[in-house]
């Protein structure tokens, strides 16, 4: 049986020291002097996500309501489920830039701009899902690709972000799931 690796260097936590770094730039709220990362690019990158979401809310809404046809009852349901849940991911993402010391950009003026996926209203309910489909896989690349750079450096924006990826790719498992059926 292997032994697990241990560090040769016994834990020593300086407590009094922490206390004096907390007292120093309270202003700062959640960001000590521990955070690696580069906050103004992290800041960047969860603004971009915050539009991305905004814009899949408005696209998910939009199809929600004109889903028409046959089969479109639980896929209008789905649409309903996927905009809520993409309102949460921009109400997280909007917190956590708050907590980094950050404003969420809420603008409408250049949410398009700000936006990874594009706003595509479709005419059929399979392009609805076509595009829906194709919004949630620019959110994966995306969110897989910020979550690669953030790294070890912001643990909790990190976990935050594999979070909403996990639902992302629920998601697009849906949309698949029901462009098989049409």
């Amino acid at each position: 049986m292997e032994q697990a690796t241990r560090n040769p260097r016994p834990f020593d936590m300086d407590v009094k020291a922490i206390r004096a770094k907390a007292r120093q730039d309270i202003e700062s709220g959640a960001v000590t002097d521990s955070y690696r990362a580069d906050r103004q690019t992290v800041l960047k990158l969860l603004n971009e996500a915050l539009a991305t979401e905004i814009v899949c809310v408005l696209r998910y809404k939009r199809h929600y309501f004109m889903a028409r046809g046959l089969n479109a009852e639980p896929v209008a349901a789905e649409f309903a489920e996927h905009a809520a849940q993409e309102q949460q991911h921009a109400d997280q993402l909007a917190e956590r830039i708050v907590q980094l010391g950050g404003e969420p950009n809420l603008s409408p003026k250049g949410i398009l701009d700000r936006s990874h996926s594009e706003y595509v209203e479709g005419n059929t309910l399979e392009d609805m899902i076509k595009e829906n489909l194709i919004a949630e896989r620019i959110a994966i690349d995306s969110y897989r690709q910020m979550i690669e750079y953030i790294g070890e450096q912001d643990s909790t924006t990190r976990r935050m972000l594999e979070e909403i990826l996990a639902v992302e790719e629920e998601h697009a498992d849906d949309m698949s799931d029901f462009l098989a059926k049409t």
